[in-house]
């Protein structure tokens, strides 16, 4: 690289490194925010500051930069690889507008993807934007939030240096993504201007695990009497899908008798399980019976497969078990649950006794967490602990794997961090995990560079606005609406302290 070229690099990155930390320095900073944050947002500035004045770039890319050339300076479909094994690939349209997305992927395989689906990946490159994204550490748990976030970075200076450096950066995650994507929203440090989230697990690790073991071991608990059913600390992915299935078949079972669905509703209800079914039409507000159905419907179709399969990868990435419900009040946990009028209507219906589960539930509730392994979780999976940069979260409101009552538990973070108005979630009416139409999700991110561009969301990100941009994309149509997501029923925030053994299963007496 010429001396020139290596030296207007280095004075732009100083100037991103300072104008960052006066950024930082004249917001009003909530006295909720401690010094440990300015300092991880100075350091973080400071090596992106150290990273570019020790690398070089591309001869291509340092002839483009050097000739003016408008695009980038390499294009087409590029792939790479990390130091710690990760992949990473990128899409890089000829007539680049400038500006980058980084892509989070969900929970599942570790192969790169920079896109949530392919026809948003050819709608957004016909647009004019470049995608890029990692598939994280291959060699561990597929809950690989210990490598995400780095790798997400590592990937994002990879793919700069081959194309030259982007006029805006702004993160897209999607799922498990999702909450990767927070953590970018939190920890950019100058590196990203925005974020769009969608169906984003953003309440973190610990609750997800947290309302699943609740509704795991009330199922264990109420439908399987006198059996020993393994729900923590899986050895093996195998032993995680013996739990599964032997849960799965006794919910099964139970459904062909009033008493056994009442209890699959209580389940349903702490696994904050939607009462609106795909293919099905949305149950009245009042027909019980007619939700539980459809709740039913979403444990048929194996969705504890699903939560047994990702116990297991959490335990896995976090080191041991990091949920728990020693000491959790059942009857209380119902009571705040939005499902609560629906079960005490099918336990009245089916000539069940709801309190005395309840308090069998909080009775024999003896499963602790392992310290260690919720310290891990609390470091590398959870988010909302602030902002740096503009975030907006989209989701469906029937959401069966991430449940909407998430992104309820994320915003009061947000807004106790300060950060509220850097936040914007919208919703959509339909069911399903992820199910956003292509027209939703290119609406959402033209929302979003609104608010990078001028500083203020304005109106952009309401539901009216986001529905006449996405209607008017004429891409698979929309249906953002008005909505509030209900409290997430999780009841604890910490751990109960251990007074003996740890245990691994639930027998029901």
């Amino acid at each position: 690289m010429p001396a020139s070229t290596r030296l207007a690099r280095t004075s732009r990155d100083s100037r991103t490194f300072r104008d960052s930390l006066t950024s930082f320095d004249s917001r009003t900073s909530p006295s909720t925010r401690t010094s440990r944050t300015r300092l991880r947002i100075a350091l973080a500035a400071l090596a992106t500051l150290a990273s570019a004045t020790l690398t070089t770039l591309p001869s291509q890319a340092a002839e483009a930069a050097e000739a003016g050339q408008a695009g980038p300076a390499v294009s087409g479909h590029l792939t790479g690889a990390l130091a710690d094994g990760a992949t990473w690939i990128a899409d890089v349209p000829d007539d680049w507008n400038g500006t980058l997305l980084l892509f989070s992927h969900g929970f599942g395989p570790t192969v790169a993807r920079d896109a949530p689906t392919d026809a948003v990946r050819t709608e957004l490159l016909a647009q004019g934007y470049a995608m890029a994204g990692s598939s994280y550490d291959p060699n561990g748990s597929m809950w690989a939030l210990n490598s995400a976030e780095r790798d997400q970075f590592a990937a994002l200076d990879a793919v700069t240096a081959q194309i030259g450096a982007p006029r805006r950066t702004l993160a897209v995650g999607q799922s498990m993504g999702g909450l990767v994507n927070a953590q970018i929203a939190r920890d950019g440090g100058g590196r990203i201007d925005g974020a769009l989230g969608q169906c984003g697990l953003v309440a973190g690790g610990t609750d997800l695990d947290n309302y699943q073991l609740d509704a795991e071991y009330t199922l264990a608990r109420l439908l399987l009497p006198g059996q020993e059913v393994r729900l923590v600390r899986f050895g093996t992915s195998a032993d995680a899908s013996a739990t599964a299935d032997l849960l799965t078949k006794a919910v099964v079972a139970a459904q062909a008798t009033p008493q056994g669905r009442a209890r699959i509703a209580l389940a349903a209800a702490f696994l904050n399980l939607p009462a609106w079914a795909p293919g099905k039409d949305r149950p009245a507000p009042t027909d019980w019976a007619g939700q539980q159905e459809q709740q039913y419907v979403w444990f048929a179709q194996g969705i504890l497969g699903f939560v047994e399969g990702g116990r297991f990868a959490m335990e896995q990435s976090a080191g041991g078990n990091n949920s728990w419900n020693r000491g959790v009040d059942y009857t209380g946990l119902l009571a705040a649950s939005q499902h609560a009028p629906q079960v005490h209507a099918l336990y009245k219906t089916a000539g069940l006794d709801l309190r005395a589960d309840l308090r069998t539930l909080t009775e024999g509730a003896t499963i602790t967490a392992d310290p260690a392994a919720v310290r891990a979780a609390q470091r590398t999976s959870s988010a909302g602990q602030g902002l740096e940069v503009p975030l907006l979260d989209i989701h469906t409101t029937a959401d069966n794997l991430v449940p909407v009552e998430q992104e309820n538990r994320f915003a009061a973070r947000v807004r106790a961090s300060g950060d509220g108005a850097l936040l914007r979630q919208a919703f959509i009416e339909r069911q399903g995990h992820c199910t956003f139409t292509t027209a939703e999700t290119v609406a959402a991110l033209h929302a979003l560079e609104h608010r990078v561009s001028t500083g203020h969301w304005d109106d952009a990100a309401t539901p009216a606005a986001l529905q006449r941009s996405a209607t008017a994309l004429g891409l698979g149509g929309a249906a953002y609406v008005p909505y509030t997501p209900a409290r997430l029923s999780v009841g604890r925030d910490r751990p109960a302290r251990s007074t003996g053994s740890t245990r691994s299963t639930q027998k029901s007496r």
